[in-house]
């Protein structure tokens, strides 16, 4: 038996060579990768024989049958396949995008661990030298990691600028269906890059990206601080403000006070001079002189003093009044 699917298989490596060489091809790409969990497409597009001669006679090419096949040169009869065109039975995760006409796209949803294969094409016709598949296949290849926030910027940004942030996969992928997050909240925008600007201060925040309701690929958050100094100067005007006033308030309560203290002070001390004066409005006149020293005194004119006493007949004065009779005069000699 394993000498005879050697054969087969000869056989068909040289029927891939036969149908290149007479117009029969499937092109696809060659390589693709894609995260665990993402949708990947591949693209697929393929050429066939629209006719054959037989005995002299053209006989038309009609396809009844197309097939993708894992790891597998030329998934012919039963070989397992993720789609059969004629199967009932084909798992949902893969989804035939194309046709019978010439479109032999496939997609692939939650990619997974089994997915890591080559997958073929495989085309049967009512004619055996018009069926074939087509190599050499695409290589597809699962990732496993995590996401990756990619930009050419550092995290400081002035207000009116403009970012891209990329989420990468570090290999490359196809239709990645991405989830943008700012401080855990999902963002409107989809797809691998994330385009942001004019920035403002509201754009802010800690930003992650990962694949569409798969959080095992979140990616580590790219911090972004958007300086904005517009916004900076209107808030910092009234706090300027408000310290200016309250400054104006203290000085200004701090001379009242002052004032207050001084007038207090001041009434003191008038009260306590009050009554000396008032002592002093009581006590008799008190005429103050002059007294030189002998030395320095201009010489005077000298002064005698007599006393007159008036005596009335036959009225008796008491001794007081007697002294109140007395008057002093002076009388001026010139030496």
């Amino acid at each position: 038996m394993a000498v005879w699917d050697k054969k087969i298989l000869i056989l068909w490596g040289f029927m891939f060579l036969l149908a290149g060489a007479v117009g029969q091809s499937v092109n696809y790409p060659r390589n693709v990768c894609a995260m665990k969990g993402s949708t990947v497409t591949l693209p697929c597009t393929f050429k066939t024989l629209k006719s054959v001669t037989e005995n002299g006679k053209e006989v038309l090419i009609k396809i009844n049958r197309v097939v993708w096949c894992p790891n597998h040169l030329i998934c012919q009869g039963s070989t397992p396949s993720v789609y059969d065109s004629e199967s009932k039975n084909n798992n949902p995760r893969y989804r035939y995008l194309g046709d019978k006409n010439g479109n032999c796209t496939l997609q692939i949803t939650n990619l997974q661990k089994e997915d890591n294969a080559t997958f073929r094409f495989r085309v049967e016709t009512n004619r055996g030298q018009a069926t074939f598949a087509g190599p050499p296949g695409v290589n597809v290849t699962v990732n496993f990691t995590q996401m990756e926030i990619k930009t050419e910027s550092n995290g400081e940004f002035k207000r009116g600028e403009t970012l891209t942030l990329k989420c990468n996969a570090m290999c490359t992928f196809h239709q990645l269906e991405v989830t943008w997050f700012r401080d855990g909240n999902a963002l409107p925008e989809t797809g691998p890059t994330l385009q942001l600007g004019p920035l403002a201060a509201k754009d802010s925040g800690n930003y992650t990206c990962g694949l569409t309701n798969n959080s095992i690929t979140l990616s580590q958050p790219y911090s972004l601080h958007v300086e904005d100094e517009e916004e900076a100067g209107d808030v910092n005007l009234p706090l300027i403000a408000g310290v200016v006033v309250g400054v104006l308030l203290a000085v200004f309560t701090l001379v009242l006070v002052l004032c207050i203290i001084k007038r207090k002070q001041a009434a003191t001390a008038a009260d306590q001079l009050q009554p000396s004066v008032e002592g002093e409005q009581k006590r008799p006149d008190i005429i103050y002189s002059d007294i030189q020293h002998p030395a320095e005194q201009e010489p005077q004119e000298d002064i005698s003093y007599a006393a007159v006493q008036f005596k009335q007949k036959n009225q008796a004065r008491p001794a007081a009044e007697a002294e109140d009779g007395v008057i002093y005069s002076s009388v001026a000699s010139r030496g």
